[in-house]
């Protein structure tokens, strides 16, 4: 299962990477998003469903593997609601499912972060508005990214949510990471 999966790219991708008969499933709370991803090639794949990520309408046990890619900071509302939704996620998990998380994350330089601030507050936000026609889009993604959580901070969240075998990835220089948890 793909959650927050907006238009339904990684659930596609996982779609395509899986054993024949695997049920891939999406799940976003927004159905302008879905809607989109209903309008794609090979929609009928997978299974779309509209719900909120504190609230998933499915039983304990259901899944081997959860993903989440670039949506992490949108429930990070505090770390307290980020724990809540990542005990959710881990309910749905069966015993030994794999929770991947791909997000933006603060590099160990401090010289690399700085830049990679100072490029999000000065390129994503005013490129983002003139191509999209968004303001609050990218003004949010300008206010998000530089407040997210380290690679190692996030590494120590999954923990006190009560996963296991927590590992990352840094990319990019330590833009973005990859984390993998087990149930």
């Amino acid at each position: 299962m793909d959650i927050c999966s907006g238009t339904g790219e990684m659930a596609f991708y996982l779609s395509r990477l899986a054993p024949e008969r695997t049920q891939v499933f999406a799940v976003d709370f927004a159905l302008p998003m879905v809607d989109q991803a209903l309008k794609k090639k090979d929609s009928h794949k997978i299974f779309f469903i509209l719900s909120d990520i504190n609230a998933l309408p499915f039983p304990d046990k259901t899944f081997d593997l959860v993903t989440i890619s670039f949506a992490t900071r949108n429930i990070n509302l505090n770390k307290e609601g980020l724990l809540q939704s990542l005990q959710e996620i881990k309910r749905i998990l069966k015993s030994k499912g794999r929770f991947v998380s791909l997000e933006t994350s603060q590099p160990s330089s401090s010289l690399i972060r700085k830049l990679f601030h100072i490029y999000v507050r000065l390129a994503i936000k005013p490129i983002g508005q003139i191509i999209s026609g968004s303001k609050s889009a990218y003004s949010y993604l300008s206010f998000t990214i530089p407040r997210f959580y380290s690679a190692e901070e996030f590494a120590e969240i999954l923990l006190q949510a009560g996963f296991a075998q927590v590992t990352f990835e840094r990319m990019l220089f330590g833009v973005t990471a990859v984390h993998t948890a087990v149930k």
